[in-house]
């Protein structure tokens, strides 16, 4: 063996070293692959700055490997790029990702064979290499002209869009850029939900199955989509641009923040999410989402099921189906639907049909010639292509498979009835199902009744108060005007009082305090009854106002609510003696303001505006969290943010600017609103107080002055507080402060973004001053407000 050492040529030995070296050098993740070398197993590239990490990984609990990119320095593997989506290998250890000799970087699986390969068809001389760059981009490029990129993962994403990365169209290589989920969080093969640039257009748009759009940016105005106008106000992004040539047209933006990551990325749910990590964080943080809510997403449950916002889990399959692939489903990947259970077509008793009611109608209907409800049932029945109809104000048929049913809460007057055909025997199935059910709870109802019955002697007093009391809208009580007088003492204890009526103190029978809203006047109470009655009741969150039930009897009209032993926030901001509420606690309760009124206007099921947001209906509960109360001025809108609010009115001082001019009153109204309220939390005082004296003492103005000429931002606290305040929280709250108020309610953020602004999570740059503080100075301060009437 000796002999055949010696007879290496000295080049052979050099390249043998080389490749020994090599092997140690990716091993420890080197940036770079040369020609014939390959990775394979744990070794793995980085990227110079150690950003970046890329190789063989295994997807949550999958088996399966691929080639990818992902964050190197993070605790929880985030994957930015997919190689080989549709071609898993078993083995990374003797599969290898290869630069080969023609300059094509290529997979080979554990049986040797190509299962992915970058393609490029330029001729290359064999002085290729394959890096990974620090934003993230894997290229193959001529190892002495960095320009010269062959081949680059940013001309292919996956589901992810990286600072740098491409959208748009390569009209050489007649290619599109494009964003596709993954199947499932285990599953990186290509889904049917994608992102990408509108053909010949600037639009962004989110299709299913590559087809149906289900929500657009709206064209590129050259600053902002004309459809995400919040854009702007997007502190982690900045030089979005639009690039068109001869070559390709496609956008791309950078990073705002050296220090902080960012990327867009189309979740297996068909949602568009753009998520933040800062230095301190220990996961990422969702920072904008659209659609808002998981069932606007088209055929999220696929065919023959239906998405319900309100309740978990969201899909099932619709009555006499199951899921098409029960593993499929059980991973959250609801791509093939479900099936029916008992495949039949027969107009002779063997289908009928199931009434769905407060159902969100799926596209692709057909229109038929039918004069009543029955005679459209009958020509559905008799088609064995039919599988559901409905009648409104006319006969529709579907005749293929069903997408995107929403069920719809009853409150929301576009549900409509829904007639699903299924097999005769499911629907007897399910009948005598109930029998059963039925039989069993009247069997152990009656030996629950025996058993309790002396109980039930020894509680009667309980029992009396309790069973005069009705359950409606799930968990509302209807409780009895003598229930109330009793509870309250005869109203005798009044905590305040609004302009719809006067609130009493009260106590359940079981000693718990409750707050009892008196509505003053039977046909104002009425319309502010029933708002907060479909709106409070139906909705649950930490920074609202419970409402526990209602009254009503003749002409009276009662809401029970929580009890808030704090009272209002008022009474503690402007008290000229007693305790000064510290600047903790009025960040608290700012923060937690900002997240009700967040949860009313992105979170519902629709949006609810407030319209009267200040301290007096900011309640605080015992340890001084705060409660949006009050939601006597509310409507429920759409989430198409169109429909004009012409007939409600506010407090002084608190309107927003298109209160004046009649415009469209969206959720940005409540943001004007907040920004005039944030001003009081800091200063201490109301802003209205000073106006009729004169410019120099009105605090938002003060503000919007002070923040533009740098003045220490401590002078601008509540003298009360003597200094003693968080800089930072203080800072962050007047800049928030300042851009809400804005005129323009474009330039205003959403209050998502308010309450991410105030905890760190986003950045806020400097606001300009108001138009309308400018305008105080050349006109009479008073008539920029509305007075009450």
């Amino acid at each position: 063996m000796g002999l055949r050492i010696k007879n290496l040529s000295f080049l052979q030995c050099l390249q043998l070293l080389l490749c020994l070296s090599l092997e140690v050098h990716l091993s420890r993740g080197s940036d770079t692959i040369l020609p014939g070398q390959s990775l394979s197993g744990n070794q793995t590239l980085a990227s110079p700055d150690g950003s970046f990490e890329l190789g063989f990984f295994r997807p949550g609990n999958s088996q399966r490997h691929y080639i990818g990119i992902w964050y190197k320095n993070l605790p929880n593997q985030t994957v930015v790029w997919v190689a080989n989506r549709e071609h898993p290998v078993t083995d990374p250890s003797i599969s290898a990702l290869k630069l080969s000799e023609d300059g094509n970087l290529v997979l080979l699986n554990q049986s040797g064979d190509e299962i992915w390969s970058t393609n490029s068809t330029e001729k290359v001389s064999n002085s290729t290499i394959a890096m990974l760059l620090d934003n993230g981009n894997f290229v193959v490029r001529e190892a002495s002209l960095p320009s010269g990129v062959i081949w680059q993962s940013f001309d292919y994403p996956t589901d992810t869009w990286l600072p740098g990365g491409k959208l748009g169209y390569n009209k050489l290589a007649r290619e599109k850029q494009f964003l596709t989920s993954w199947r499932n969080p285990q599953n990186p093969a290509p889904s049917l939900f994608s992102l990408g640039v509108e053909q010949n257009g600037t639009s962004h748009l989110l299709l299913w199955n590559g087809s149906e759009t289900y929500w657009t940016s709206g064209v590129w105005t050259g600053k902002i989509f004309s459809l995400v106008p919040e854009i702007q106000l997007n502190f982690y992004v900045t030089n979005m641009t639009y690039v068109s040539n001869e070559n390709e047209s496609y956008f791309t933006y950078a990073s705002a923040i050296p220090s902080a990551f960012t990327r867009f990325m189309i979740d297996s749910g068909g949602q568009l999410r753009q998520f933040v990590w800062r230095k301190g964080f220990n996961k990422w943080a969702l920072f904008w989402t659209r659609p808002t809510q998981q069932c606007e997403v088209y055929a999220f449950c696929g065919a023959f099921s239906v998405c319900n916002q309100q309740k978990e889990p969201l899909c099932n399959c619709l009555q006499g189906f199951e899921p098409k692939s029960q593993e499929d489903w059980e991973s959250e990947d609801h791509t093939d639907g479900c099936v029916k259970k008992t495949p039949s077509c027969n107009s002779e008793g063997k289908d009928t049909f199931l009434l769905m009611r407060n159902i969100r109608l799926p596209v692709n209907s057909e229109s038929l010639a039918a004069e009543s409800i029955e005679e459209c049932k009958l020509a559905c029945l008799n088609n064995c292509s039919c599988n559901a109809f409905a009648y409104d104000n006319g006969c529709l048929i579907w005749k293929r498979d069903l997408f995107n049913l929403q069920q719809l809460s009853p409150v929301e007057e576009i549900g409509r009835e829904f007639h699903l055909r299924i097999a005769t025997s499911e629907l007897t199935e399910t009948k005598h199902k109930g029998k059963k059910k039925t039989t069993l709870i009247v069997v152990v109802t009656l030996a629950a009744f025996f058993t309790s019955s002396i109980l039930v002697l020894l509680m009667m007093w309980r029992r009396r108060s309790a069973n005069a009391n009705e359950q409606i809208e799930d968990s509302l009580v209807l409780f009895k005007y003598k229930e109330l007088r009793n509870m309250t003492k005869n109203f005798s204890e009044k905590l305040g009082e609004g302009g719809f009526g006067s609130v009493y103190k009260g106590s359940l029978p079981n000693s718990t305090p409750i707050a009892v809203k008196q509505l003053r006047s039977l046909q104002q109470g009425e319309k502010q009854f029933y708002a907060e009655v479909k709106t409070i009741g139906m909705i649950q969150h930490i920074n609202l106002v419970r409402l526990r039930g209602l009254c009503a009897e003749d002409s009276e009209r009662f809401l029970v609510y929580d009890y808030m032993p704090n009272g209002s926030l008022d009474s503690h901001l402007f008290q000229k003696t007693g305790k000064t509420l510290e600047w903790k606690i009025r960040f608290l309760v700012a923060v937690g303001t900002a997240k009700g009124l967040a949860y009313l206007h992105e979170e519902c099921r629709d949006c609810i505006i407030h319209c009267d947001v200040k301290p007096e209906n900011i309640l605080l509960d015992a340890e001084f969290n705060p409660k949006v109360a009050d939601l006597g001025l509310a409507k429920i809108l759409g989430r198409d943010f169109s429909r004009v609010l012409t007939t409600m009115r506010g407090t002084r001082g608190y309107l927003a600017p298109e209160w004046l001019s009649g415009e469209a009153v969206t959720p940005k109204a409540d943001v004007f609103s907040y920004g005039m309220l944030l001003c009081e939390i800091i200063s201490g005082r109301r802003n209205s107080d000073y106006l009729d004296i004169g410019l120099e003492d009105y605090f938002p103005f003060m503000l919007a002055n002070s923040i533009n000429k740098g003045v220490d931002v401590l002078t601008l606290v509540d003298k009360k507080l003597e200094g003693n305040a968080n800089v930072e929280e203080v800072s962050r709250a007047c800049k928030v402060a300042c851009w809400c108020i804005q005129d323009d309610e474009k330039d205003r953020p959403t209050m998502k973004q308010v309450f991410q602004i105030l905890e760190g999570v986003s950045d806020a740059g400097t606001p300009g001053v108001p138009r309308f503080l400018q305008q105080l100075a050349e006109t009479r301060p008073e008539t920029i407000f509305y007075s009450e009437d």
